[in-house]
């Protein structure tokens, strides 16, 4: 069993130590030619980044060997099922608790409120973005079990983005296509996409290429969306502030 955990460990650890080789040499460059940086804070970034590569080594092991599995195995046996249509609440669900457990997404979220002192609350932002991976995934079900194609999602959704971004602050927009490339990240591609392509393995008229795949550009879009519907709840928001203000002054 261990053996089977451990099955393709070693070309891991050469793609992460590949991935990680040109950051180590970059940061040590800089630090000898111009950063000259104390010894404790030299250590400390150090050991961040190796706490950081045995963690990306184990994730990208322990996805290989058991999430991209675990999603094909769930898709697959729920699409089985008489009442298949469950997969739309349960690709709902799911798409929402995954998204809340994105490493990356918390990372952007910590820099977005950290950039902007508090102004777009990390929590808020979180929600925002959770609702639309889990909305996305949802559709992706309806896909499958029905056949439509992805670009009577695709079309009607970037349409809907760029008239949002007519009415939304600057960094709204940078921010939600941004968010458009973080939401789709390790734990969002490796479960949620193995879950999709499962459950079109298994359902009678679907066909895993076209119909399995494509919930990452669903996934993507959704988030754009979601950011730019917050974007603009800030900006109504702030309007009506400032008219009630307004208000208040003349008054």
């Amino acid at each position: 069993m261990i053996a089977s955990v451990f099955e393709g460990f070693w070309n891991v650890l050469l793609d992460v130590s590949l991935a990680f080789l040109p950051l180590l040499l970059i940061f040590v460059a800089f630090n000898v030619y111009s950063w000259k940086l104390p010894r404790p804070q030299l250590v400390r970034i150090l050991r961040g980044l190796l706490t950081a590569f045995i963690g990306l080594v184990l994730f990208l092991q322990g996805a290989n060997a058991g999430f991209i599995k675990v999603g094909g195995l769930i898709g697959n046996h729920i699409g089985r099922l008489p009442y298949n249509w469950i997969l739309i609440p349960i690709g709902f669900l799911l798409g929402f608790v995954v998204a809340m457990a994105e490493p990356a997404i918390k990372v952007l979220n910590f820099e977005v409120e950290k950039v902007t002192g508090g102004y777009i609350n990390n929590k808020v932002m979180l929600y925002f973005l959770s609702f639309g991976v889990a909305l996305a995934v949802s559709l992706s079900m309806v896909r499958i079990l029905t056949g439509i194609s992805i670009w009577f999602f695709l079309v009607p959704g970037y349409l809907l983005a760029f008239v949002l971004s007519r009415h939304v602050k600057p960094i709204f927009v940078a921010l939600a296509f941004d968010s458009g490339g973080v939401v789709t990240g390790p734990m969002i591609a490796t479960f949620l996409l193995a879950f999709a392509v499962g459950s079109s393995e298994v359902i009678e008229g679907s066909t895993p290429i076209f119909d399995g795949f494509g919930m990452i550009g669903l996934v993507a879009m959704f988030a754009i969306v979601s950011i730019l519907t917050l974007g603009l709840l800030y900006s109504r928001s702030e309007a009506k502030g400032v008219k009630k203000h307004g208000s208040q002054q003349e008054a």
